[in-house]
């Protein structure tokens, strides 16, 4: 622990704390041999950027702590949550130490906030570790916000499969099924609750998770379901155990480009193989000459690829609300993609960290950050990420953003904007 400051040193720091200057005190909030009372003292500050630094600091007295928890600024709270996050992994593992008690009973309070932000960086601290009590586990996970909820019903180690079956029963928030989806290892009867709620993109979530159990009658149910959800084809295709009667049943509608994957699983029987074949040259005797499917259209048009297209419709002055409209419609993910990365100005990870999380208030931001109207929010909701109708955030007053600039500018932030 950092040596505390001498007498004089305290005298010094006591009149600091009591200054106009708020650089002075913020400096001074943020030392870690400052002693115990000081801190406290600025724990109270007018000023919040001094009381973030004080919930931030390591040395920061309990007492204090406490008096944060409170605060009327949900940025302290929020940095106080950081804070106890970074504490988590060192605890005592003996419950009955003081310490350890203490950083619990912060956690616990925390979960509850009522400020979004506060619970999901709470949510995001625990998601891995196994020393928390499992009923702010349980709590976060039936968080009525997704960005909440979605660390730990993907990760937490402390949700049984009868807390899942349980979650997935009542009627989460949209994308909270898809968040079961990708937890490791699903169990077999998780997997056949997600199916049987029909949730399009958890059931592609499941598909594409390898190490989910998906029995082979669930796994026939899911392919007579699949003719017209274009997401569970490719994952349908490349999944490790692929039933013979569900590849003879695909390969009579998935797009031609998965044809010879489907051919070739050589853990089919050849008389399986031999009848996808055969499924699959009848298709295409039947069929008139296909367009180009939008993706491969999508992906090189003239030389160009998505990105160096969208790069130039920019310097065009072209690549505005009617061309991602236009793409949204055409089906053309990565355009819209690459278009609400470049416009927004974050990387095409944030984007898609936005789009897999199935979070409403983040493609509200994210559209939002691009400069683009409300109205291609929701179509981008639904559309791309895969957002109900009924879950999906609507224009207020016909036209404005649902949310505040500051609450769209920290979904951003929060997404690695």
């Amino acid at each position: 622990m950092t040596a505390q400051i001498g007498d004089q040193e305290y005298e010094d720091a006591k009149r600091l704390a009591r200054s106009d200057d708020v650089n002075a005190r913020r400096k001074l909030a943020m030392r870690d041999d400052m002693r115990p009372e000081i801190l406290y003292f600025l724990a109270e500050d007018k000023a919040p950027e001094v009381r973030r630094a004080i919930a931030s600091n390591d040395a920061t007295p309990y007492q204090a702590d406490e008096l944060l928890a409170r605060d009327r600024d949900e940025a302290v709270r929020a940095e106080l949550a950081q804070k106890v996050a970074r504490l988590l992994p060192g605890l005592s593992a003996d419950a009955k130490d003081e310490a350890h008690q203490r950083v619990i009973a912060m956690l616990e309070k925390l979960a509850k906030d009522e400020a979004v932000r506060v619970r999901a960086v709470v949510s995001e601290a625990v998601r891995n570790v196994t020393n928390v009590p499992p009923e702010v586990i349980q709590k976060l996970a039936r968080d009525a916000e997704l960005i909440v909820a979605s660390p730990v019903l993907r990760f937490s180690p402390l949700l049984t499969d009868d807390d899942l079956l349980d979650i997935i029963n009542s009627g989460p928030a949209s994308g909270a099924l898809a968040a079961i989806a990708q937890r490791q290892d699903v169990r077999a009867k998780v997997s056949d609750a997600i199916v049987a709620a029909d949730d399009e993109p958890a059931v592609a979530a499941l598909l594409a998770n390898k190490s989910a159990q998906i029995r082979e009658e669930t796994l026939d149910l899911i392919a007579d379901r699949a003719a017209n959800r274009a997401a569970w084809h490719e994952p349908l295709v490349r999944r490790p155990s692929l039933p013979a009667r569900a590849a003879k049943r695909i390969a009579g509608f998935v797009a031609e480009s998965l044809h010879s994957v489907l051919k070739n699983r050589q853990y089919l029987p050849r008389e399986t193989r031999e009848q996808v074949t055969a499924a699959v040259a009848e298709r295409l005797a039947t069929e008139k000459p296909a367009a180009k499917p939008a993706a491969a259209v999508e992906e090189k048009e003239e030389g160009e690829s998505v990105e160096e297209k969208v790069t130039r419709l920019k310097k065009e002055g072209k690549l505005d609300e009617d061309a991602v409209d236009e793409a949204l419609h055409a089906g053309q993910r990565a355009f819209v993609r690459a278009a609400l990365a470049l416009l927004a100005e974050v990387p095409v990870d944030v984007v898609d960290k936005i789009l897999s999380a199935r979070s409403a208030k983040g493609v509200v931001a994210l559209v939002w950050k691009a400069g683009l109207p409300m109205r291609l929010a929701v179509q981008v909701q639904t559309r791309l990420g895969g957002i109900s109708p009924r879950q999906a955030l609507q224009a207020r007053g016909g036209t404005a953003f649902p949310l505040t600039k500051e609450e769209m500018a920290w979904q951003i932030e929060f997404f690695g904007g």
